[in-house]
């Protein structure tokens, strides 16, 4: 097995990137990464026709107690043992730019990545406390976002202020495919077989 030390090292930069990809961006500590995190990307790059999913592994959750997160390097080793996929990228870059949050993550990522289309996926759990995040509505104003079902979130993702604010611009599950193609805001929420993987579930086993 190759060094998660000295293979981290190739994290830190943008993955490849042309003009035209459908690039899903997946934002998390990845404490740690789990099958859930491969299957959503895998459901999402399906239905909604993404040519890539770039994992972004974060130095830390603004909104978690980040004491006793393992090592940056540590957690984006061990993500790209458990994606194992092709087309699916991990980077830390948002370490590498100072970024804490994801509205200036996503910023930047439309500055250096020219021409390619984004869409921000998060899952149902992730949705009911959107509108917490640092200029959540600037977020939405930049990219499609996909939000994926989670074991047990449905009605609490769809009745939350978020999904409430976003309710116009929500498309039905069969459009996710146009996400791409229209101007934020725009999104959509899908059904899809549910994993019941859990970073907390698997931290509190250990």
């Amino acid at each position: 097995m190759t060094d998660r030390k000295t293979a981290s090292h190739s994290y830190s930069g943008l993955p490849p990137v042309a003009r035209g990809l459908k690039i899903g961006l997946l934002g998390g500590s990845f404490n740690p990464p789990h099958e859930g995190h491969r299957h959503i990307s895998l459901e999402a790059m399906r239905r909604i026709g993404l040519d890539r999913v770039w994992w972004l592994v974060t130095p830390g959750n603004p909104l978690k107690d980040n004491d006793g997160l393992p090592p940056l390097i540590e957690r984006a080793a061990v993500c790209a043992e458990i994606a194992n996929h092709p087309r699916i990228a991990i980077t830390t870059v948002e370490h590498k730019i100072g970024s804490t949050y994801t509205a200036n993550t996503i910023e930047y990522l439309i500055r250096r990545a020219r021409g390619a289309e984004f869409v921000w996926l998060m899952g149902g759990d992730n949705l009911t406390g959107f509108h917490k995040w640092e200029r959540w509505r600037d977020i939405v104003a930049k990219v499609p976002i996909a939000v994926l079902d989670r074991p047990g979130t449905r009605h609490k993702a769809l009745s939350s202020p978020a999904a409430k604010f976003l309710a116009a611009h929500q498309v039905p599950p069969h459009a996710a495919n146009m996400l791409t193609q229209e101007q934020p805001p725009i999104w959509t929420f899908l059904d899809i077989p549910l994993s019941n993987a859990s970073s907390t579930a698997i931290r509190n086993k250990a």
